[in-house]
């Protein structure tokens, strides 16, 4: 599987006029090719079946490096898979990604394959930890995205507790910041975790809901 089949392929998919559409919504300027995302699903699959870990990395990479919208969330479909080993290669390619993330949906796609990585690995969360300094809102929006897993657990174990506590920490000190993707990514962690640890959430308002914009008050309750 080369790079220009991966676009041809992606391109043979496409929809007359969507693109056009696509740009329009996302705002961000960069070539879109106009396909649903239930197509780049059933594409990235194939390859996965087709290419072993040294290969997809490969191909992630320079669908990565054209730009384009949806092979940019195809380079991340290829790498978001629970079982792969090794998978050090795949972490710091994903890792890597993060000085060019400038699209919500980009983003999400990236950290989504970053989120089976760090479950893996969860001693990653020290790197991750990093993050949150970062003076891009992207890479401090990715550390919230990244950790969603652990809002998932009803009875965490130690570990998943811990790290738990540990993005609440962080999120406690994001409040500091107005900018809205940063709000919304902490609204969105703890509407997330109110499904499953209800009790954790309302201390955490109770705490912190005076440094929260209306918005992200409302989302980060929505379940209580």
């Amino acid at each position: 599987m080369t790079l220009e089949d991966a676009l041809a392929a992606l391109r043979a998919a496409a929809e007359p006029g969507r693109a056009e559409g696509m740009a329009a919504y996302h705002k961000v300027p960069r070539d879109y090719i106009g396909l649903r995302n239930p197509e780049i699903d059933r594409l990235t699959k194939d390859w996965r079946g087709q290419l072993d870990v040294d290969a997809r990395v490969a191909l992630a990479d320079q669908l990565w490096q054209t730009d384009i919208f949806e092979a940019r969330l195809a380079a991340a479909k290829l790498l978001t898979k629970a079982r792969i080993r090794p998978d050090e290669s795949v972490w710091q390619l994903i890792c890597s990604w993060l000085d060019d993330l400038d699209s919500w949906a980009i983003a999400d796609h990236a950290m989504m394959a970053g989120q089976k990585r760090l479950v893996a690995d969860p001693s990653r969360i020290e790197e991750v930890e990093t993050w949150t300094t970062s003076d891009s809102h992207w890479t401090r929006r990715a550390a919230m995205v990244i950790t969603l897993p652990y809002t998932k657990q009803n009875h965490p174990k130690p570990e998943e507790l811990a790290i738990r506590i540990r993005v609440l920490e962080w999120a406690a000190a994001y409040l500091r910041d107005d900018d809205w993707f940063i709000q919304k990514s902490v609204a969105w962690w703890l509407r997330d975790l109110s499904k499953h640890d209800p009790e954790r959430v309302e201390y955490f308002l109770s705490n912190h809901a005076r440094h929260m914009k209306p918005f992200a008050r409302k989302e980060a309750a929505k379940y209580l």
